[in-house]
């Protein structure tokens, strides 16, 4: 058996939406079960029997602002989260925010936005980038987190409620632990893995310590929490939107693209377009009412 959740921003899901999806669903050759809301309005659940790719591809995009997630019925409450930072637990890339205060973010962004699509190696773009960097005094570093760090919607309650469930929190970013610590502790993440940005004499160096953390590091961070907790992938929940988030997100029981890259979207099991993140909530079937909120 499998499960629909429909999540509708702004709140606007109403009873015959419901019966517009099982419409859909039977129309597809889906048999839909079960209609229940999770918290009415905003998020509901739809069991069925059959495809569940033919299954989403009957929903998404049918409901305005509304976000889709299509999983199996069982175990759909996750014991491990694994997220990326920037762009998807804080509303900016944090290399393109530095390198505005060196007169230079529209070059840095640019070759920003080509890796996360995928159009370039991470590791090496991210050299040249950090590479432009030389020079910039450190100051900078707590003045960018204090001016320009924004958290996304819904992440400390997103964090906060998991954990209170029982959930291991990992934070891995391919973006610098002078921003992630912070941001993790403000979250209220377990713990942050992040790439260590060289300096000397107060300045930064142009150099990022290797190995350097990629897609490699983040798919071996799910793994390795996953051991660590004796827990099977489908426990688990990975969230990101850039390209280096793909294998972890493939490999999570339930992989989300958040405000994603084409070619994330198009590969993660499920993607929030719409919502904030406490779509990742509603996903896993808990209302509002247990939320811990930040």
């Amino acid at each position: 058996m499998f499960t629909a959740t429909l999540i509708a921003a702004g709140g606007r899901l109403a009873d015959g939406d419901l019966q517009a999806a099982a419409d859909r669903l039977a129309a597809a050759s889906i048999e839909p079960g079960a209609r229940r809301w999770i918290d009415r309005g905003v998020a509901a659940d739809i069991d069925f029997a059959g495809d569940p790719l033919v299954a989403r591809e009957a929903l998404e995009g049918a409901f305005a602002t509304t976000d889709i997630v299509v999983q199996p019925s069982e175990g759909r409450e996750k014991r491990l989260l694994v997220a990326d930072m920037d762009s998807t637990m804080i509303t900016v890339e944090c290399i393109d925010e530095l390198a505005d205060y060196a007169g230079i973010k529209a070059e840095v962004a640019e070759v920003t936005e080509r890796a996360m699509r995928g159009e370039l190696d991470f590791g090496a773009a991210l050299d040249a980038r950090v590479a432009l960097l030389e020079g910039l005094d450190e100051r900078v570093i707590a003045q960018c987190l204090a001016e320009r760090v924004t958290l996304m919607a819904g992440a400390r309650t997103l964090v906060r409620t998991m954990k209170a469930r029982g959930s291991l929190t990992v934070l891995v970013s391919g973006g610098f632990t002078r921003f992630a610590e912070p941001v993790a502790a403000e979250i209220g993440f377990d713990r942050a893995i992040a790439n260590v940005l060289e300096i000397e004499g107060g300045r930064l160096t142009g150099r990022v310590r290797k190995p350097i953390v990629g897609s490699d590091t983040k798919e071996a961070t799910l793994l390795a929490a996953l051991a660590e907790r004796g827990l099977e992938p489908g426990a688990s929940m990975a969230v990101g939107d850039g390209a280096n988030d793909l294998a972890m997100i493939r490999r999570a029981g339930l992989g989300i693209a958040f405000r994603a890259k084409p070619i994330v979207a198009g590969a993660a099991g499920a993607r929030v377009d719409h919502g904030d993140l406490t779509a990742l909530l509603h996903a896993q079937g808990i209302a509002q009412s247990a939320w811990v909120e930040g």
